[in-house]
C-alpha cells in the first residue's frame, strides 16, 4: 500500500502551482483518505524561538490543541526525543493529550531539515494498534519530501 504512495507524495511535492501549504494540505488529505486507520493526520512545527509546537495543516475533526508545550503530549515528547514514537494503546500512557474520545493509537515521526528538528507529522488512529515499521519507514519518507520543500 505504501509503495503506491509514494509517487502520489512525489507528485504532490513537485506540483509547482501549489504553495507549499497548499502541498502540505493535499498530503494530509491523501494520507487520511487512503490509509484506513489513518482518521486525522496534521502537521505541526516548532513555533518561532519558543519552546512549543505550532499546529499546522492537517486533515480530519478539528482540534483544540494548535499549540503544544515541548514535552507535553507524545508530539510534545517526540519535540525533545528527536525520535518517532509509536502509541499502540493511549489509554496506557501518561503524558498523553486526548484530542478526541475516539482515538486509540498514534504515531509521530519527527520532521527534520538540515539535522534539525523542525517539526512532525502526527496521525491519530481509532483503530487500536494499527502500526507497524512500515508505517514508520513511510511517513519517514513523507517528512523527506515535505523537507524539500520547506
Amino acid at each position: 500500500m505504501f509503495k503506491n504512495l509514494e509517487p502520489l507524495i512525489e507528485g504532490i511535492v513537485n506540483k509547482v502551482e501549489f504553495s507549499t501549504t497548499k502541498k502540505m494540505q493535499e498530503i494530509c488529505n491523501l494520507l487520511q483518505k487512503e490509509v484506513n486507520y489513518y482518521n486525522w493526520v496534521g502537521f505541526y512545527f516548532k513555533n518561532g524561538e519558543k519552546r512549543e509546537l505550532k499546529l499546522g495543516t492537517f486533515a480530519g475533526e478539528p482540534t483544540d490543541h494548535t499549540i503544544i508545550p515541548f514535552g507535553k503530549g507524545i508530539c510534545g515528547q517526540v519535540a525533545e526525543s528527536n525520535e518517532n514514537f509509536v502509541v499502540p494503546d493511549v489509554q496506557a500512557q501518561d503524558n498523553y493529550i486526548a484530542c478526541s474520545i475516539n482515538v486509540k493509537s498514534e504515531i509521530v515521526v519527527p520532521l527534520f531539515k538540515n539535522g534539525q528538528n523542525i517539526g512532525q507529522i502526527d496521525i491519530d488512529s481509532d483503530t487500536p494498534d494499527p502500526f507497524s515499521e512500515e508505517d514508520e519507514r513511510f511517513l519517514e519518507f513523507v517528512n523527506q519530501k515535505v523537507a524539500e520543500i520547506l
